[in-house]
């Protein structure tokens, strides 16, 4: 069997320092090779990053600024195809640019006659309605279309795509492995707050949060419900910032309001300048039950069979949870320390017994992960 090689521009938010979204770059580039290992397809990836030089260093692969239009068009030009996503691209929640600027770059493809792919997307939330036909345009024009939650398959069947033009499955990082060379545990050495080495067999708490209201009710209320666990169980809180400098700042403004536990035979640490989405995965898997505003926090959680206790700030959360069959503890707007505590201490004491009833969900999750690496392999080999 003659192998052929294929070049692929991968397109999304890589290349900010932001944990989760480069989990995504990371889970695509791996689900890709290895399915390519079971094929007569080998795969040449070109990144479109907002930081080349550290994309191609973290992950070996060739990258080109996103925003240099001219070296994007080349990229596409040599290619044979696009992927675009994962990740929550196209949404005008957070402004206005990020959708333009992902169908421009699927539409420059196709007008280059490319395969276009749209891997894992979490679509919306899209509060402009001028969007909704370049949307309905660019991906009716796409040879595959996957999502993350079935919220996104119904808002694009609403446009007009039909139902079995749609695959919704897991999102990417659920496929994610652990480094092959293990980092030590976090269970027995981390780092607190002031630099200093924790020794700890304590039970280990993520937390991953980001500032969301104006007035950091939610964040107030986290660090209540922190102290109202700690108040009654010994903790080791590990603060996980996923998307740096801003994750860290959050960080450190809640553990501010915990004050010193170290009374109450508790600890605190914090993560330094962890970018790459595998070590940041393995401080999630040493965790026992993890607190995420962040939703690949919750992703690296549940991947690694550990439970999740989601804060919702946008409904990407609630569908997550519901994927696991679990609801979020509450919302930013409206969140009880107390029943935060409970729920953390529950999870604590009745682990076991979440693994048994979710442990089975979770593998099929993390298999279904690579469906979309398979379809674009196997469309590639049929074209080449």
């Amino acid at each position: 069997m003659v192998t052929t090689s294929q070049k692929l521009v991968i397109s999304g938010y890589y290349g900010f320092r932001n944990s989760g979204d480069e989990a995504v770059l990371k889970s695509i580039l791996t689900a890709l090779e290895e399915e390519s290992h079971r094929s007569n397809v080998t795969i040449e990836p070109i990144v479109l990053s907002g930081d080349p030089e550290s994309t191609t260093s973290m992950y070996g692969v060739r990258s080109v600024h996103r925003m240099k239009l001219k070296e994007v068009r080349e990229a596409i030009k040599e290619s044979d195809g696009l992927i675009s996503g994962g990740g929550s691209l196209l949404q005008d929640a957070t402004g206005l640019k990020s959708i333009p600027y992902y169908l421009g770059v699927i539409k420059l493809a196709q007008w280059l006659k490319k395969p276009t792919f749209i891997y894992a997307q979490g679509i919306g939330p899209v509060n402009r309605k001028i969007f909704n036909p370049m949307i309905r345009s660019v991906f009716k024009a796409c040879n595959y279309v996957s999502v993350r939650d079935e919220q996104s398959a119904e808002y694009l069947r609403g446009l007009g795509l039909q139902w079995n033009q749609i695959h919704v499955v897991p999102d990417p990082v659920m496929g994610l492995p652990l480094p092959e060379a293990k980092v030590e545990e976090v269970s027995s050495v981390a780092v607190n707050a002031q630099g200093a080495s924790v020794h700890t067999k304590l039970p280990v708490i993520g937390v991953s949060v980001r500032f969301w209201e104006s007035d950091r009710k939610e964040l107030t209320a986290i660090a209540a419900g922190l102290k109202k666990l700690c108040s009654k169980k010994a903790v080791h809180l590990r603060f996980m910032p996923f998307h740096l400098p801003i994750d860290e700042q959050a960080s450190r403004f809640v553990m501010e309001m915990l004050g010193d536990l170290g009374n109450k035979g508790s600890e605190v640490s914090i993560t330094k300048d962890l970018t790459d989405p595998q070590l940041m995965l393995q401080e999630v898997s040493n965790c026992d039950v993890v607190i995420g505003m962040r939703l690949h926090s919750l992703i690296y959680a549940a991947s690694q069979y550990v439970p999740p206790v989601g804060i919702s700030y946008d409904p990407k959360i609630d569908q997550f949870m519901l994927r696991l069959d679990s609801e979020t503890v509450g919302s930013t707007d409206a969140l009880d320390g107390d029943k935060l505590a409970k729920t953390v201490a529950n999870l604590l004491d009745q682990r076991s017994q979440w693994l048994k009833e979710h442990e089975e969900g979770i593998t099929e999750l993390k298999q279904e992960a690579k469906v979309p690496a398979q379809q674009i392999i196997k469309y590639l080999g049929r074209k080449g």
